[in-house]
């Protein structure tokens, strides 16, 4: 009895981490899907607001959730800020959330649309790279075919079955260039972040932290951009502008944030990468939804086949590795 009690310990503690290995896929799927929402928020936003105010009053709002949090987990700080943890702060906070926005869109100011949104798709592959650099994390068995058809899915979510027609000048453009930038900035970001979270930073702290550190950057971006502040009109409509600006910071904003740090700390970064996809699958989903855009057979298949390789992630990350068993 006594030797029995001893083993299934460890073995419940194994079966509850393999467990979450498997959630944390899908946390990080649900924080993506949300981003997937945001356009719904944004289109009336931008009625009043240009996209660097929006984005400058979001962290503003977030402010009230990240200072109570900073000052509460502050010493989850103490004696962890070394030039790595400082640079991948500012990594997460200035490169993913402010300047990879603004290079992408951008980007759509120079040359073909068809292939900035193509090379917009390398962000996994910068992701996969930087983890085995930086993180040192071995890639699953079956990592190569899932990656594979995690890029088939996006590649279908944008062409469908067609083939877009690019000659070499086409993709050697300042434009593609801004892409590639924002899908290393994007993809590191994701890197960034599970090597925070490595440091024993909650998810909490974390999320904080990016939104915080983004402020003054963003400030600046905007003083550069020179936008001028519209008044807001009284009545009905002000009120249903200034209550979408709070579901805009606080759903799409912080709840999937959250919900990704959370994801993130029991996840690969290799794999939470392949997981980011729901994004745009659920994006091509609003727009059939809200927006009436028809739905190619391609764009269906590309759906599919994206949420196929999460259930894939999701049991292959919940499964012992060989003879863990043992």
């Amino acid at each position: 009895m006594g030797n029995t009690a001893t083993v299934s310990g460890p073995l419940s503690a194994g079966r509850s981490g393999l467990l979450s290995r498997g959630r944390g896929i899908w946390y990080v799927a649900l924080g993506a899907t949300l981003w997937g929402v945001d356009p719904l928020f944004r289109i009336l936003l931008l009625q009043q607001f240009t996209s660097a105010q929006i984005v400058f009053v979001e962290h503003l709002l977030l402010a009230f959730y990240s200072v109570p949090v900073l000052i509460h987990y502050r010493h989850q700080l103490s004696g962890k800020m070394t030039l790595g943890v400082i640079g991948a702060l500012l990594f997460i906070s200035w490169g993913g959330s402010a300047l990879a926005t603004v290079m992408f869109t951008a980007a759509f100011s120079y040359g073909n649309f068809n292939a900035i949104l193509l090379l917009q798709k390398l962000q996994p592959l910068f992701a996969i790279v930087l983890a085995r650099l930086i993180l040192k994390e071995a890639l699953p068995q079956r990592f190569p075919l899932f990656l594979l058809l995690a890029l088939a899915g996006t590649y279908l979510l944008t062409f469908g079955f067609s083939s877009p027609a690019l000659g070499l000048h086409e993709l050697a453009t300042v434009g593609c260039l801004l892409s590639i930038g924002a899908a290393a900035l994007w993809g590191g970001s994701t890197v960034m972040g599970k090597y925070l979270l490595s440091k024993q930073m909650g998810f909490h702290f974390v999320t904080a932290l990016r939104f915080m550190l983004a402020i003054p950057l963003l400030g600046i971006i905007l003083l550069a951009s020179g936008d001028s502040w519209k008044p807001l009109e009284g009545g009905g409509a002000t009120a249903i502008l200034l209550v979408n600006l709070l579901f805009q910071a606080f759903i799409p904003g912080l709840l999937s944030m959250l919900l990704y740090y959370k994801g993130l700390s029991s996840t690969k970064a290799s794999l939470a990468t392949l997981a980011e996809l729901a994004f745009p699958a659920v994006g091509v989903l609003i727009n059939w939804l809200v927006f009436d855009q028809v739905l190619t057979s391609g764009q269906i298949a590309g759906f599919i086949l994206i949420w196929t390789v999460l259930v894939l992630l999701s049991r292959s990350s919940a499964k012992p590795a060989a003879g863990a068993a043992s």
